[in-house]
Order: structure tokens, then C-alpha cells, then sequence
């Protein structure tokens, strides 16, 4: 069986390269194969790797505050470029200053992410919310 393909990224001029390295290890170790963008990763960028690589996921990730900006519209270019219902899950610091969780978790789901994730989500939650989403069995371990 051949493994489920994420793109992973960092989206807009984010440059926080650590927790990017930190999933993509995690991600991989738990089976799946990563294509890792980096940083400073455009909409376009997430949408021509992942119709490159026919993956099964995009994982976008934000650190500086202004993802919610950065990722305005990714669903409608998904879906006029062919990835119609491609699963999105974004997690990170995805807004500037002081917001509850619950109302930026809104605005990204309404936004057509299927997860969405605040500072400092462990590795595991996001691949346990991945296997969820592509209706993939329990693993019995994430090493």
C-alpha cells in the first residue's frame, strides 16, 4: 500500500523553519510521505505541489501572526485548479495579538480548512486528526 502523501509548508513571508522540520519528521516517521515546501510558501506554491505529487492532504503552517491573511482564498484556488475537497489542516500562531481560540478555529473553518490547530499542538494530535480525515486505520505508534 502505497503511503498518503502530505504537502507540508510555511505559509506567506513566515520564515520559523523549527516546527516545520519537527512535523515533517513526525509525519514521516509515522508513515507518511512528505513533500515539504519550507517557508515562505505561496498559495500557489501549496496548490502546484499538490496537484505535482497527487497528495492526499495540505498541511499549512503559520508562526509570525498573519496566517489568516495568508490563507484567504486557498480553498477556492484549490478547487478552481482541480483539488476540490483536497483536506486542509493549518495550526500555528495564525493571528496577531490576543484572540480565543474558538473564534479563530471559526473563522479558518469557515475559511474550508477541515482542522485547525493552536500554538503548541503536539505532532500526534495533528497525524491522529490526518488518519481521521483520510479514514486511515489507528496506528499503534507515532515512531
Amino acid at each position: 500500500m502505497q503511503p498518503k502523501k502530505i504537502v507540508l509548508g510555511v505559509i506567506g513571508a513566515d520564515v520559523h523553519a523549527v516546527g516545520n522540520k519537527i512535523l515533517d519528521y513526525a509525519f514521516t516517521s509515522a508513515g507518511f510521505e512528505v513533500i515539504n515546501l519550507g517557508v515562505m510558501v505561496s498559495q500557489e506554491e501549496f496548490i502546484a505541489a499538490s496537484i505535482e505529487a497527487a497528495a492526499d492532504v495540505i498541511v499549512v503552517s503559520s508562526l509570525y501572526g498573519h496566517g489568516e491573511l495568508d490563507c484567504r482564498g486557498l480553498r477556492q484556488k484549490c478547487d478552481e485548479s482541480g483539488l476540490s475537497g483536497i483536506p486542509m489542516i493549518v495550526g500555528g500562531n495564525l493571528v496577531v495579538g490576543k484572540q480565543q481560540f474558538n473564534e479563530v478555529e471559526k473563522r479558518f473553518l469557515d475559511m474550508g480548512f477541515d482542522r485547525v490547530f493552536p500554538p503548541g499542538t503536539s505532532p500526534e494530535t495533528a497525524i491522529e486528526a490526518i488518519r481521521e480525515i483520510l479514514k486511515m486505520p489507528e496506528a499503534d505508534s507515532f515512531t
